[in-house]
């Protein structure tokens, strides 16, 4: 399942029923589980682990060396988890070692050509990053959440759990939990309700996330005083405190209207 122009490192490991394309390069210290499909003119460098059933598509470079003046050659990391898509171009680098040494993708993850994930990132799952999407050092983004084409995301952001950021946005700020933004610098425009109903949420949580969303994003209120109006008014679903918790820990400040 080797092609014979592949160029795989005798200190790699490569599960049975890998696929490994044309003129791809495999180094050192990378693993790669069983089901995942490597396609050609692929680049993959170690520290790296690739779990089950992914597929990488032509030309993408996976594990190179930080983009970050700070790093000199650190042993760092990249892991990769299951049944992720990464399309044509993308680039995934390996951790810092100011940034906790790794960076993280989860599972069931799409990443559409031209895409970077740069050092430290992490990402979870049933993430889509449309095409040329991109992302500086130290970025966490969470489960579900869609970031749009052209879309550049500041180091050390944070996007919750099923946001959405339009295309062409510059995020310079955290996006809470459930939201949609967008904008050249980027603002939220309403709540994701498209997004929470195809996800099954339930019109009665919906309906507490639009009004903990009001008090937040559209009363003038202080974070404190919403988070006091959001218990006064007996919010108390499981994600409106998400979100409240989300707004409260937020380092860098979340993006308002």
């Amino acid at each position: 399942m080797i092609h014979g122009t592949a160029i795989v490192s005798s200190k790699a490991a490569i599960a049975e029923g890998v696929e490994i394309g044309p003129y791809s390069i495999i180094g050192d210290e990378v693993t790669i589980a069983a089901g995942t499909v490597i396609g050609p003119h692929v680049i993959i460098k170690g520290p790296t682990t690739i779990g089950e059933r992914c597929r990488i598509f032509q030309f993408a470079s996976i594990g190179d060396d930080p983009q970050d003046l700070k790093y000199h050659g650190e042993h760092t990391l990249l892991t990769i988890g299951d049944n992720n898509t990464i399309r044509e171009y993308v680039t995934i680098n390996r951790g810092t070692e100011g940034g906790g040494g790794i960076t993280s993708i989860g599972s069931h993850n799409l990443i559409m050509a031209y895409c970077h994930i740069a050092h430290d990132c992490r990402l979870g799952n049933n993430i889509i990053m449309s095409n040329c999407a991109t992302l500086a050092g130290h970025i966490i983004i969470e489960d579900h959440a869609i970031i749009g084409g052209l879309v550049g995301v500041q180091q050390f952001v944070r996007i919750g759990a099923y946001a959405m950021v339009g295309g062409v946005s510059g995020v310079p700020q955290d996006v809470p939990p459930y939201v949609l933004a967008a904008g050249e610098r980027t603002k939220l425009s309403g709540l994701n309700i498209v997004g929470l109903k195809r996800h099954g949420f339930s019109p009665e949580v919906i309906s507490e996330l639009k009004a903990a969303y009001r008090i937040f994003f559209r009363s003038g209120l202080t974070v404190k005083r919403a988070v006091q109006t959001i218990e006064e008014e007996g919010l108390e679903s499981a994600e409106v405190q998400y979100l409240s918790t989300f707004i409260q820990n937020s380092e860098r400040g979340v993006l308002r209207k």
